[in-house]
């Protein structure tokens, strides 16, 4: 068995490779660079997709093309559209949806993207069992919430936007590389898995508290991909 796992920026994928258990094999695809090796006695492939959609699919297929995983995951931190999930609490993805999508005058509801046959691109419903049992465990402080991701590429830090997505997409938290990773997955038949720490409210305090959290969001992350990634070898 062989996990792909991808975070847009070196602080979400630092921790994971520093802590691979075997000596790391590094290659080159273009600029992109890719990490193997393993996370106790699983096989793992880590690398850094950078910010935004495009990055995160270019990333995305080439693992799929170069390594053949059986799982993806994409680790990360996000903004929470929902009141009741607080800086530092844990989301794992059901579903994500492309907010910045707008194809409506061809008669497409905002977010669908034209050609496919889903409008949310889904998650697998078994990795995020383990991951909700895995958080549980290794971080009893803070919540776990699952359910709709909205990804688009801008960074939500207005209070106005933050009010619309929640109520045109039904979202719980908003960030920029998350359903790229499942709409790549999902056209390549791979299961996988959005995981959101969350690090800012996504409103008018987003540029003040995201800086603050990002580093313990980063630590939160990397105990329940750990402890995910060794529950899904057994």
């Amino acid at each position: 068995m062989l996990i792909g796992i991808i975070g847009a920026m070196e602080s979400e994928v630092r921790g994971l490779i520093s802590g691979l258990t075997v000596e790391p094999i590094v290659k080159k695809v273009g600029i992109r660079t890719f990490v193997s090796g393993k996370i106790g006695n699983t096989d793992v492939v880590i690398c850094q997709s950078g910010v935004g959609k495009v990055n995160m699919a270019a990333m995305t297929q080439a693992l799929i093309d170069n390594y053949h995983p059986d799982y993806l995951l994409n680790t990360g931190i996000a903004g929470s559209l929902n009141p009741a999930i607080d800086i530092g609490d844990v989301v794992l993805a059901t579903e994500a949806v492309e907010h910045d999508m707008s194809v409506g005058p061809f008669g497409y509801p905002k977010g669908q993207v034209p050609g496919m046959d889903v409008f949310a691109f889904p998650c697998d419903e078994k990795l995020r069992k383990i991951a909700k049992e895995s958080c549980e465990k290794v971080n009893p402080d803070i919540k776990v919430f699952e359910g709709r991701v909205l990804t688009g590429d801008i960074f939500v830090s207005d209070s106005d936007l933050k009010t619309e997505l929640k109520d045109t997409f039904d979202g719980i938290c908003a960030e920029m590389e998350g359903a790229a990773l499942a709409h790549t997955a999902y056209i390549n038949k791979v299961p996988c898995l959005i995981l959101r720490v969350i690090s800012d409210k996504a409103d008018n305090s987003a540029e003040e508290d995201y800086p603050t959290f990002e580093a313990k969001a980063a630590e939160h992350s990397l105990n329940l991909t750990k402890e995910f990634i060794r529950r899904l070898g057994e």
